[in-house]
């Protein structure tokens, strides 16, 4: 009779079991999910269970305990910085183990194991709870239109600041065709005195002549 004989040999001595089961443990526990064979699956949750109660605890004892049987010191951190803390509220059932279809071939009946919160990447759920990311608004899309009011206002504001500057520069081009400039007025005034000085120089030469011409009559 097959009394007090607890847990499956799985075709296996006793040391290739262990090892099977720290490798099946360790991969569960850094992946979250994996698919093995029913009767595997079964034999490691009461494991995988007991190491996820060492991460709960946190202390430096438990830390130690969880390294003597995880071969990857990589996967103790996770089990201690996020597996622990996220089961800090639930008293245990940390697994849940799904039956799928046979595997082809030997026709084995197969199951994946998984962490009782695990949600699938792919998965709607998991799509739907994870953070979206906000592109920044367009400065186009960010200005806010002002109202129609000071629109027009600022429209035609503009426009006069605009006319302004054109009709001074139209003054300046028409202002030197109406008004000489200094030279000019220099040059005026100095055309008159010549024009003098040689009225003057001629009437000197007349009166000389006259003379002359009395002086040889007598």
């Amino acid at each position: 009779m097959r009394h007090r004989q607890a847990g499956r040999h799985l075709g296996r001595d006793t040391a290739h079991r262990k090892a099977l089961y720290r490798n099946l443990v360790t991969d569960l526990l850094r992946y979250e999910r994996i698919t093995t064979t029913e009767a595997k699956a079964k034999e490691i949750r009461p494991i995988a269970e007991k190491i996820i109660t060492l991460g709960k605890r946190g202390d430096v004892h438990a830390r130690r305990q969880a390294l003597r049987y995880i071969y990857d010191k990589h996967v103790v951190e996770r089990i201690f910085d996020d597996i622990g803390p996220r089961m800090a509220d639930r008293p245990g059932g940390y697994l849940r183990i799904t039956a799928l279809e046979p595997r082809k071939g030997d026709g084995a009946l197969m199951a994946s194991i998984e962490l009782i919160d695990y949600l699938d990447p792919g998965s709607p759920v998991a799509v739907a709870a994870a953070p979206r990311a906000t592109a920044p608004p367009s400065p186009a899309t960010s200005a806010v239109a002002p109202p129609v009011g000071e629109a027009q206002a600022t429209t035609a504001t503009a426009a006069a600041d605009a006319a302004e500057p054109a009709t001074t520069d139209v003054a300046e081009d028409e202002a030197p065709a109406d008004a000489p400039n200094e030279s000019d007025a220099e040059v005026e005034e100095e055309t008159p005195t010549a024009e003098a000085e040689d009225t003057a120089e001629a009437s000197i030469e007349e009166s000389a002549e006259e003379e002359d011409d009395k002086d040889g009559a007598s």
